[in-house]
């Protein structure tokens, strides 16, 4: 019994660019579903899905929201993720604990930037998706010329299984042409007729299209169409599962979510097509007694119990609510769990299935089930709980690098703790979100993805934390590295009268290009203790947070312990983190420091007639032009790499240099060195900014 529960159980995400539909469609399958009885609009800021008073106002999907409901006998999870940049890592956390997710397609827009990046964040995961041409009732809505463009653009083998009738913008109906049917609106009402023939010849050229693209991932199907046999609807529908499961192709639908068109016969498709729990198979995970070995857990509510916590939210009437992911077992209220990520033992107090902004509490979570955990102390995004007699670590959740860095200050002096607080709140909640306090300075930094993440954290802190701040411009988040390794023989020593300091370190710092900060302990033979290991690389981290060159956090760094000595009475663990940090100082102007700036994938939308000035102004900012293509008749898309630092005002520039007709998506591509004019310039304004406080 418990199989055929689990099989019931569709765990899925909509995603999309922003503006494309995919919270409207949500709203309308949560209607449907009959979780609501009254369809809300985004844009009046009556949606379910957007309950935080800032995306009400904006209109905007800030945070993925989650809620659960059913169709046809299944159990359907939906977690409704952000179009905007800024927020792509809600969608990464929403990717890595999916199922399957429903791509929603604006039919006039077609594939634009965001719908990219979301699609190779789930290719990532290796998650199975089908798609939803949405908007098919506007004006230039084209519904081939986005399953053309999801082919060229995303290599997504996308293969229509209904398409639209239309009559001049009206969408009038949907073919279905898996059964060959099509299907009209009676108001909310879908009315199921047979085929005319002024369609016929179109529909059967694409369901004969159909047929062959699943024959090539189904030898069943191939064999009763080479041998011309009698291919019935349940033929098709297997075979369409198995090549969805495998990620072969993408089955492409269409409607208008607005108009309440095609959203049942989507629904359908989820349940036909999407793979439950059991169908994603085993998952994998580290022995965390030896991180060289790959254990795997069965999704089975027999196996021992696992779960990936991706998601925080802190709640003013019940306190801190921590979304999981159950993999494998069962999760029981008052029981006792393993956190193998920070090797802690947490009690389970309550657990809810949440609703968007409503929680219902349950007594156990099952494998495939999401939901929400109240009270937990230590578990944080990306941690693994388990059972403690059968640990095992999971992959872990990748966080976007932040770009942009604003200073903050309360207008209250004595609202400094409370400040304090709030950010560690915020930072717990949203890891892409960082916060700091400048020492030299005196000042708080917040860092995140853009200036719309930051300007909502500022308007979180004042409407759901009080605190009244003051925020500084936005400023371009730089980076530190090097690019020469060096080695150094350190040996720290200070004698005050009584009990003196001393550590002795030998060392090599590394580049450590796309890897990251690690620190290697190579001491052998207790040359130093172990227990002062700790201390060297909490020296070497807090260096790094600092920066060595010019104050900016460090980079893809590696320090590599060799050797070293100790003092049986003058050695410490104070000591050894005060050398190592007074080693990396001393040593840094060899190792060939640079400055690194954020580099922008930047993707503009243009008439044909303002593509030179667009491309020259982008020239101008240091920008290199990637790509052109044809993104819709008399428009073109391109496609270019631009420095963050040249693209502030970017918008307005873009409005008068296309009389407002082009429009444009940024996100983060990667760091690389600034020049050495503008990173002396940068340094220069960083010391002036210093000197001034000090």
């Amino acid at each position: 019994m418990e199989a055929v529960i689990t099989q019931k159980i569709r765990n899925i995400g909509i995603v999309a660019h922003i503006d494309a539909g995919k919270t409207t469609t949500t709203e309308r399958i949560l209607f449907f579903t009959g979780m609501i009885h009254r369809i809300g609009e985004v844009h009046n800021g009556q949606a379910v899905m957007d309950f935080m008073k800032q995306e009400q106002e904006r209109g905007i999907t800030i945070s993925s929201a989650a809620i659960t409901t059913g169709w046809l006998d299944h159990q359907i999870n939906i977690i409704d993720t952000p179009g905007h940049i800024d927020f792509t890592l809600e969608v990464e956390r929403s990717l890595r604990v999916l199922d399957g997710i429903v791509m929603v397609f604006c039919a006039v827009g077609g594939v634009e930037p965001q719908s990219e990046t979301v699609w190779h964040q789930a290719d990532r995961y290796k998650v199975p998706r089908i798609a939803f041409v949405n908007k098919m009732d506007r004006p230039g809505a084209d519904f081939f010329n986005t399953v053309e463009m999801m082919n060229e653009m995303l290599g997504a083998n996308a293969v229509p299984f209904q398409i639209p009738v239309m009559n001049g913008q009206e969408l009038e109906g949907i073919i279905d042409l898996v059964t060959m049917k099509v299907i009209t609106y009676d108001r909310l009402v879908r009315v199921v007729s047979e085929l005319p023939e002024t369609f016929r010849v179109k529909a059967e050229q694409l369901h004969e299209n159909l047929v062959t693209r699943l024959a090539d991932f189904d030898e069943n199907l191939m064999a009763k169409y080479l041998n011309e046999e009698e291919i019935c609807i349940e033929d098709i529908k297997r075979a369409a599962r198995h090549a969805v499961m495998g990620n072969c192709i993408t089955p492409v639908f269409c409607g208008s979510a607005f108009k309440n068109k095609g959203i049942q016969l989507l629904l359908d498709a989820v349940v036909d097509y999407l793979p439950s729990p059991v169908d994603r198979g085993i998952i994998s995970g580290q022995d965390c007694t030896n991180p060289e070995l790959t254990i795997s857990r069965k999704p089975s509510d027999k196996r021992p119990f696992s779960a990936l916590a991706f998601k925080i939210i802190n709640d003013a009437f019940v306190g801190q609510q921590t979304f999981i992911r159950i993999y494998s077992g069962v999760l029981k209220a008052g029981s006792h769990v393993y956190n193998s990520t920070k090797n802690r033992r947490e009690r389970i107090g309550r657990i809810m299935r949440i609703h968007a902004d409503r929680r219902e509490e349950v007594t156990e979570l099952r494998t495939g089930d999401i939901g929400a955990l109240i009270g937990m102390k230590y578990t944080t995004t990306g941690d693994t709980l388990c059972d403690e007699a059968n640990p095992i670590l999971l992959e872990k959740i990748h966080y976007p690098e932040t770009v942009l860095d604003m200073r903050i200050e309360t207008v209250d002096k004595n609202d400094c703790e409370k400040l304090a607080h709030a950010l560690g709140k915020l930072k717990l909640e949203d890891p892409s979100f960082k916060a700091h306090y400048e020492e030299e300075t005196g000042e708080t930094v917040i860092s995140g993805m853009g200036e719309l993440h930051l300007e909502i954290v500022a308007d979180r802190l004042k409407t759901e934390h009080k605190v009244e701040v003051v925020v500084g411009q936005p400023a371009v988040a730089f980076r530190e590295t090097i690019n020469r390794e060096v080695s150094h023989d350190y040996r720290y020593k200070k004698q005050t009268g009584g009990k003196g300091q001393f550590a002795h370190i030998i060392y090599r710092l590394e580049p450590n290009h796309g890897k990251g900060v690690e620190f290697v302990d190579h001491v052998r033979g207790g040359n130093i203790p172990r227990e002062f290991i700790p201390a060297v690389e909490k020296g070497f981290r807090l260096m790094v947070e600092k920066g060595l060159l010019a104050g900016f956090p460090m980079v893809d760094v590696k320090f590599v312990l060799v050797d070293g000595s100790f003092h049986e009475v003058d050695s410490s663990e104070m000591a050894f983190r005060i050398g190592t940090e007074q080693a990396l100082r001393e040593i840094i102007h060899k190792a060939s420091p640079r400055l690194l700036e954020p580099l922008m994938k930047l993707e503009v939308n243009t008439p044909d007639e303002y593509i030179g000035d667009i491309i020259g102004d982008i020239n101008r900012r240091r920008g290199k032009i990637n790509n052109m293509r044809r993104h819709r008749k008399g428009s073109q898309k391109l496609s270019s790499t631009v420095p963050l630092m040249e693209m502030f005002g970017y918008a307005s520039a873009l409005r008068t240099l296309s009389s407002g007709r082009a429009n444009f998506s940024m996100e983060f591509l990667e760091y690389a060195p600034l020049p050495n004019e503008l990173a002396d310039k940068v340094m220069a304004e960083k010391k002036m900014a210093q000197k001034a406080v000090s």
